[in-house]
């Protein structure tokens, strides 16, 4: 643990945080896709399935139990709570061309051929692309609301400080995972992407 993965963990809960509560007190998911929560709730289910077969620290336990829960919390406020307020006319990425190349490539590129190391690299590669639906249908819309927008930021700043992280951890312990470091790369790009083109002037986007 260094400061730069703390202060992205911190960030990456301020993401999740944000959604949740911008859900729940306008009782609206207007403008969020389900589906990229979906993804989301795939990545943390499947990369913290270690939560039962080791023990780390107790500030990671309590991490990973919180992002599954307000994940999948998030999720039910969406496509249950208020999902009235869904709209799925434009929420309509199809996922099977981000989970087929996926799960293809988790089998192809990993460290261990294990069913637990498999899990871990799907969450890590899903991640990468999670947050395209999102786009998706922004580019669809054609308009996000700001919390959308403090969104795609937080979770692009999560990313960007892993980077820093690894690039830490290279430089103090020689220690470098480039399935990770380039997921986070390709990441970091489609959330302050996004970010970015939702600044621009409309006669620009």
């Amino acid at each position: 643990m260094n400061i730069y993965r703390l202060a992205g963990d911190i960030s990456h809960l301020m993401a999740i945080i944000i959604l949740f509560v911008k859900i729940w007190r306008s009782k609206s998911c207007a403008g969020i896709s389900g589906k990229s929560q979906v993804l989301f709730a795939f990545v943390f289910t499947t990369r913290y399935l270690d939560l039962f077969t080791s023990f780390i620290s107790i500030y990671n336990s309590v991490i990973k139990v919180v992002f599954l829960i307000l994940t999948y919390a998030t999720v039910y406020l969406i496509y249950i709570r208020f999902r009235e307020s869904y709209d799925k006319e434009n929420d309509t990425f199809r996922l099977e061309f981000l989970l087929i190349p996926v799960v293809g490539l988790s089998f192809l590129e990993n460290h261990d051929f294990s069913p637990l190391e498999i899990l871990w690299t799907f969450s890590i590669y899903l991640e990468s692309v999670a947050i395209l639906p999102q786009l998706f249908m922004i580019s669809k819309t054609g308009e996000a609301e700001s919390i959308t927008t403090h969104y795609l930021f937080l979770l692009g700043l999560y990313r960007a400080l892993y980077l820093v992280n690894w690039m830490w951890r290279y430089y103090m312990e020689g220690f470098l995972d480039l399935i990770a470091v380039v997921s986070g790369v390709v990441h970091t790009i489609f959330c302050w992407g996004g970010w970015v083109w939702r600044l621009m002037p409309p006669s620009i986007t």
